[in-house]
């Protein structure tokens, strides 16, 4: 049996910098920021009923997180939240996410319940059904 030394040594991630399993820390401030931005230009379009009222209006914060993380991730490989934490979604056989990818996963992130079914090296579901990894794009500090 092999020990693994650091979190995502068992998938072929190096243990600091870039293309490192992404922390926990750096994940959840991403989410934050990109449930933030989605207020905020779901409030711009639709006015503050997206956050008091009820009917389709109570659906336009999810409806543009859907978008924005969907297309971003598609063409940058990572949300807006994403980007501001320096982290990202790289496939684990190295290969381009394409487009279907980041639509499929963001989808099942709204559903919840995906996302918060955990698994090994810190890969919710949905990264477990579509071969990705959530990794940092920070460069460690020079010495």
């Amino acid at each position: 049996m092999t020990v693994e030394r650091y979190p995502g040594e068992s998938i072929g991630l190096p243990e600091k910098g870039p293309g490192s399993l992404a922390t926990w820390r750096a994940r959840i401030g991403a989410m934050i920021g990109d449930w933030a931005a989605s207020m905020i230009v779901a409030i711009g379009l639709f006015g503050m009923d997206v956050m008091t009222g009820s009917g389709w209006k109570s659906f336009m914060i999810m409806a543009v997180y859907f978008v924005e993380a969907s297309v971003l991730t598609a063409l940058t490989g990572a949300s807006f939240g994403q980007l501001i934490a320096r982290i990202g979604i790289v496939r684990l056989d190295g290969g381009p996410l394409g487009w279907w990818r980041p639509f499929a996963r963001t989808a099942m992130k709204c559903l919840v319940i995906p996302a918060l079914v955990v698994g090994p090296e810190r890969r919710a579901l949905t990264d477990l059904l579509l071969g990705t990894v959530v990794v940092s794009r920070r460069r460690e500090p020079s010495a």
